[in-house]
């Protein structure tokens, strides 16, 4: 075995985090006790994988394993490692090693670049290398927004390499297309001009193995320099991709969260290894920190997407304590089962003069915004209510409101109307029309209007029927008629109106709602109220 200058490596295997050194060639990995990185899991072979010191480099060599080794989320049978390479045995979902690296900070980074800067002609070249890197490494810890970390990246590599230019471009998740973050020139200016870089080499960098360099683009032995190099006569160009630490499950690869990119127009420019490692490192580096400030900036979102719900959810708990009043002439019975989102749905019961009144409505929308119109339409209903107001004057008045706010949204709406007698007025505004349940059998309330909050000046009718004693009449939000079962078929209003009709009770109905959804999740609130009409003479 040959001897060799301890080389650190970090494991991460769960949350198990564990510092080791290659302190001999080869390093052997895998389930067999004995070997020097053991792994016991299931996907790993007994003889995995070796990392062999050969001409002062480190070589991973994959030893015929069943799953594979996977290096920057590329499976590899032999591979050179560089500083900061990530390591996968059998799964890129499985433990992780970081090649020369101990542990995750900066410092540890810097370390690590010690340890393998070559010596320079120059008596100051690694000292000052190492003075940038720390400056590099602070800048970008300093900082937490993303954009703060893409100007200090663009800012620190300029000063590293002397180029003209420096870019750094994003990729864009959902047309995974790249475009410009940031862009600085040598001299400190604001660079918005895309036009003149070469796109070819970004393309290389993105789909190649790793960076794509070419000092000077004259002399290049990587074939004829692009259209787009000779027209903008660059001779140095450098481009990085900033990879992901974590690995795609469909691709097998760390995703690239974008591109930094270098270049010279003036004259070729001279790169040396320990630059090129530490351009590696710093993008790297910057990678880490943009996926971190990228993931709190989710948990924020994420933080305030959660008070908003318990706002909503408070709201609406709210809308729905509702104490239905009891008269000798009608039972009011409500039902409600919210859904993960919350909505806009609400109901109110009000006794009035020799009548009841009850409304239903849903408004468009989710969480606080449309749990707040949902509780202001319920306080306007009660005070018109209160008032003793025409059905058809509310609809106007809550029409008029909400397209006078210009808040974006609408909501469909039931009043109804119970009289003593059993004569019942409703104003139906683009709701789900009122079931009626008679020793007839079922049937719709299906006169109806706009809804809410589309056209200023609509107009809204209310219409009359007259009720038997023992008539139900069923109201629901469009959150029942639309629930789905776990092959997403509607329940939809044939099987409501059958459910109606075989029902004795509001209970009945739910039931046959919760057996047909199964274990579905329902996407929107379900809300049903039913009266019964008990007739004049009843008692409570």
């Amino acid at each position: 075995m040959t001897e060799l200058p301890s080389t650190p490596l970090t494991l991460i295997d769960g949350a198990r985090e564990v510092q080791l050194l290659i302190t001999q060639s080869p390093f052997t990995v895998g389930r067999m006790p004995g070997s020097d990185l053991l792994l016991e899991h299931e996907y790993i072979s007994r003889r995995h994988a070796e990392i062999q010191f050969q001409a002062g480099a480190f070589i991973l060599v994959d030893q015929g394993s069943r799953h594979g080794t996977f290096v920057n989320g590329h499976r590899v049978q032999r591979h050179k490692l560089e500083i900061n390479d990530t390591i996968h045995f059998g799964t890129t979902d499985g433990p992780m090693v970081r090649f020369g690296v101990r542990g995750h900070t900066s410092s540890s980074t810097m370390r690590s670049l010690i340890d393998h800067l070559h010596p320079a002609n120059e008596p100051n070249t690694a000292i000052e290398k190492l003075s940038w890197f720390l400056e590099a490494a602070r800048k970008l810890n300093d900082v937490g927004a993303v954009d703060q970390i893409l100007s200090a990246l663009v800012e620190t590599t300029l000063e590293l390499t002397r180029v003209e230019r420096g870019f750094v471009f994003l990729c864009d998740t959902r047309t995974r297309t790249l475009k410009l973050a940031v862009g600085r020139g040598s001299d400190g200016s604001v660079l918005s001009d895309e036009a003149t870089i070469s796109h070819s080499a970004i393309q290389q960098a993105i789909h190649g193995e790793g960076q794509f360099i070419v000092t000077d683009t004259l002399s290049a032995e990587t074939g004829a320099p692009s259209d787009s190099i000779i027209a903008q006569n660059i001779r140095t160009i450098i481009c990085i991709p900033l990879r992901s630490r974590r690995i795609n499950a469909e691709t097998q690869c760390s995703d690239v969260l974008g591109i930094l990119y270098l270049d010279n127009r003036l004259q070729p420019g001279r790169l040396t290894k320990v630059d090129n490692d530490l351009l590696k490192t710093i993008a790297t580096e910057a990678a880490a920190l943009m996926e971190n400030a990228q993931l709190a900036i989710e948990e924020e979102h994420a933080r305030r997407y959660r008070e908003e719900l318990n706002i909503a959810a408070s709201i609406q708990q709210d809308l729905m304590a509702v104490q239905p009043p009891k008269t000798s002439y009608a039972k009011i019975e409500a039902r409600f089962a919210p859904c993960k989102e919350i909505g806009g749905d609400f109901y109110d019961a009000v006794e009035g003069n020799g009548c009841v009144y009850v409304v239903i409505a849903d408004v468009s929308g989710k969480g606080v915004s449309a749990a707040l119109l949902a509780q202001t339409l319920q306080g306007m209903v009660y005070a018109q209510l209160a008032a003793d107001q025409p059905l058809d004057v509310i609809a106007r008045a809550l029409n008029r409101y909400i397209c006078v706010k210009d808040i974006s949204k609408y909501a469909t709406i039931v009043i109804v109307r119970l009289e003593s007698s059993g004569h019942l007025t409703y104003v139906n505004c683009g709701h789900v029309h009122p079931l009626l349940k008679t020793s007839d059998g079922v049937r719709e309330l299906a006169l109806s209007n706009l809804p809410v909050g589309m056209i200023e000046n609509a107009d809204f009718r209310q219409h009359e029927v007259q009720l038997e004693p023992g008539t139900r009449v069923l109201l629901v939000t469009d959150g029942v008629t639309e629930a789905v079962d776990e092959c997403d078929g509607f329940f939809g209003n044939n099987r409501l109106e059958e459910a109606f009709l075989q029902s004795s009770q509001l209970q009945d109905i739910f039931l046959s709602l919760s057996t047909f959804c199964g274990a579905a999740s329902s996407a929107d609130d379900c809300t049903l109220v039913e009266i019964t009409y008990l007739g004049n003479s009843a008692t409570a």
